[in-house]
């Protein structure tokens, strides 16, 4: 159990002037009037103000790859701050041009770097350089955007138009126009009513419909994860990406691929398309870029996609500035991000603990309540449902209880909360790539163990 041991007078108090001040997010208002006041954080531990002891296995919102109060990390920004603490990127400044290097190299290939500050930012920067590519390149009726179902790009008005959750949308359309959704690749509850012994990739070979329903050129851009992970980590067959790629090439329709949360050593690889052998036209990342110290994002263009912008005509450049974006200590900050992973080879390391991950929770496969177990890299997903043979759904207060018996016993965990209703029923796991085995078979027995108590109590 999680050990109490500061004041909870003190706790109080703080919490009656949140209660006062602060709007949380994606909280329902009785929720909100008491949440977890976080003090501290070690390595992948969070302590709250009561002293009680929690490992967070959700790295924050997906992104504490290092884990917390790192102080090299913290020391790479304190050293730029004093040096140089802000330029906006209409110059430059050596941060920026480390970064934007060493992100070539993640990357392996050619690709320009745009900063910004958060992934919905970087998805926009995306859509953006892609119809003023299209334009450009003299297909100026290219404007449309394919995304998925199920799949989450930011909560901004155009990455939210591209977001087919559609919980998270309602009373906020209309959004941005020009956005189109195809069914995600679930090989657990298929749209196309398939089982996966009598797959035809019909999960990909809609994008070749699609395409051509819309007019071929009429569609700027295809965005995808490489899992789609908020969603429900729903993670594809081998094939689909290539599919999908082969589709793009088809039609000139560009590829973007969103690494917020896959990218940067999280899937086993450098980034999550590098599991599937595919090379985006486009590709955006944020969260594990600063191990979520700092605000950034980036979107990486390639090469050959930059050359149209080197034109100087009247509004051929990328009329897109952003205050923040590329922040000298960010990008200071960032760098040594990816020098710690690459000195503690944590890419490789996340790609062992994503396996033994996989090994602990298949015990799970059996249970009556667990419909399907996802996993990608050092990223997983439990499907919880009322049983086997239906899949129907578990509801929202079972898989609540499991989230709960699992903090009560020290681990947090989250799921797939506001998405599409009656499937939000996905606990996800993604812990910092810093944890050791022990605090690995922590995580794994703790999830387990609550799944078995809750199912044994519950009836569904």
């Amino acid at each position: 159990m999680a050990k109490q041991l500061g004041n909870t007078e003190t706790s109080q108090a703080w919490l009656e002037k949140d209660r006062k001040y602060v709007w949380h997010q994606m909280m329902p208002y009785t929720a909100s009037q008491n949440p977890m006041l976080v003090s501290r954080g070690e390595g992948p531990w969070i302590i709250d103000e009561s002293g009680n002891r929690y490992l967070d296995a959700m790295s924050g919102l997906w992104c504490i790859n290092l884990g917390y109060s790192n102080r090299e990390l913290a020391q790479a920004a304190f050293d730029q701050m004093v040096e140089m603490p802000y330029y906006p990127l209409t110059h430059s400044h050596k941060p920026a041009i480390q970064l934007s290097e060493k992100l070539n190299h993640w990357l392996k290939g050619d690709y320009r770097i745009f900063f910004s500050n958060s992934g919905s930012e970087a998805n926009e920067v995306a859509f953006k350089i892609a119809r003023q590519f299209h334009e450009q390149n003299g297909q100026p009726s290219r404007w449309k955007i394919i995304s998925r179902y199920r799949a989450y790009h930011g909560n901004s008005m155009g990455a939210l138009a591209a977001t087919g959750q559609f919980e998270r949308k309602y009373k906020y359309e209309p959004l941005a126009p020009g956005f189109l959704h195809v069914p995600p690749p679930d090989c657990y509850r298929c749209p196309f009513g398939r089982k996966p012994e009598a797959c035809h990739l019909e999960c990909a070979e809609i994008y070749d419909q699609v395409i051509n329903w819309e007019v071929p050129e009429t569609v700027a851009a295809v965005i995808m994860e490489p899992v789609i992970t908020g969603g429900g980590m729903i993670v594809p067959p081998p094939e689909y990406l290539k599919r999908v790629r082969e589709i793009c090439d088809k039609y000139g329709v560009l590829l973007i691929v969103d690494e917020v949360i896959c990218g940067f050593g999280r899937s086993g690889k450098p980034f999550g398309h590098q599991n599937f052998n595919v090379t985006p036209d486009i590709v955006t990342m944020a969260k594990g870029i600063t191990s979520g110290y700092l605000p950034l994002s980036a979107t990486a263009v390639r090469a050959e996609l930059f050359d149209v912008f080197r034109d100087d005509k009247q509004y051929a450049h990328f009329r897109h500035v952003n205050t923040f974006g590329g922040n000298p200590v960010a990008c200071a900050l960032a760098v040594r991000t990816l020098e710690i992973m690459e000195e503690q080879n944590l890419v490789q390391r996340a790609a062992d603990l994503g396996a033994a991950l996989q090994k602990k929770l298949q015990v799970l496969s059996n249970h009556p309540n667990v419909g399907d177990l996802r996993h990608f890299g050092f990223l997983a997903g439990i499907e919880l449902v009322v049983d086997k043979s239906s899949k129907t759904p578990a509801p929202a207060d079972f898989v609540g209880k499991v989230i709960a018996e699992c903090k009560n016993n020290g681990v947090l965990i989250g799921k797939n909360g506001d998405t599409v209703r009656n499937l939000s029923n996905v606990l996800t796991l993604c812990p910092p790539l810093i944890v050791s085995d022990d605090e690995l078979a922590l995580i794994a027995d703790t999830v387990i163990q609550a799944i078995e108590r809750v199912g044994a109590a519950t009836t569904v």
